[in-house]
């Protein structure tokens, strides 16, 4: 079609050069476009080789993946590529992503940072329980966040009484941008838990369960999502044994 845009996305390789590497952001916008229906390629830069290191410079000086080229012209800077997209690829022809619940934009916006800024981080047995217990809060606040009914689920004039949600995501049944923002970073949590601290999301957290698998049976989110090896590799140095 004469008004198909030509869209491109770069971003981070994996460890063999060529897969999608460990890139909360890059599978963010990777997400988006696709759930956007725009047809578009996808191309990993590997920063440890020099003419793919001269390319970037050329293209995007001073940039880092994940960019964005958009009929030709670069964007960079994930939030600002995600309003562009947004504005850009709009109805009729594109749907709208954003929530309606403007707190599905902030659900779960801490638990990334109580986990990387100093749980995975800490080597010091004393503090582990600690560090753990203010991951467990943080992920016991999104639990209690999407088992709580959204307005749209409360029905009026029923007589019956929804106490627990059965929405698959943040806000409502299909994905909006703030599952693009969380999903990749809680992903990295659950995998990284996993590997390094022996420590699984509690059975009990049922909404974060029913997220994550409502998650992994949607192609948006499970077809851009890096290897398992690939988060574990890139935390192999930022994990602290516990010693």
């Amino acid at each position: 079609m004469a008004d198909e845009k030509q869209v491109e996305l770069f971003v981070k390789a994996g460890s063999d050069g060529q897969s999608i590497g460990n890139c909360p952001f890059s599978q963010r916008l990777f997400m988006v476009l696709w759930l956007k229906g725009v047809t578009f390629n996808v191309t990993t830069l590997d920063m440890k080789r020099k003419f793919e290191n001269e390319f970037l410079k050329n293209l995007a000086p001073g940039a880092q993946p994940p960019f964005l080229l958009f009929d030709n012209e670069v964007k960079t800077d994930t939030n600002k590529i995600e309003e562009f997209l947004e504005e850009n690829l709009c109805p009729p022809k594109y749907p709208r992503l954003a929530a309606k619940n403007p707190e599905s934009n902030t659900a779960g916006n801490n638990v990334f940072s109580k986990f990387s800024a100093a749980f995975i981080k800490n080597s010091n047995p004393g503090l582990n329980d600690s560090l753990e217990k203010g991951l467990l809060k943080s992920l016991a606040k999104l639990d209690e966040y999407l088992n709580t009914p959204l307005p749209e689920e409360i029905d009026q004039d029923s007589t019956e009484d929804i106490s627990t949600s059965t929405r698959k995501f943040l806000d409502g049944n299909e994905l909006t941008l703030a599952d693009c923002n969380l999903l990749p970073k809680l992903h990295i949590v659950q995998v990284v838990c996993r590997k390094y601290r022996g420590f699984e999301f509690p059975q009990q957290l049922t909404g974060i369960w029913r997220y994550l698998r409502s998650a992994n049976a949607c192609e948006e989110f499970a077809n851009t999502c890096p290897k398992e090896e690939e988060i574990e590799l890139a935390y192999a140095m930022v994990a602290k044994p516990l010693q």
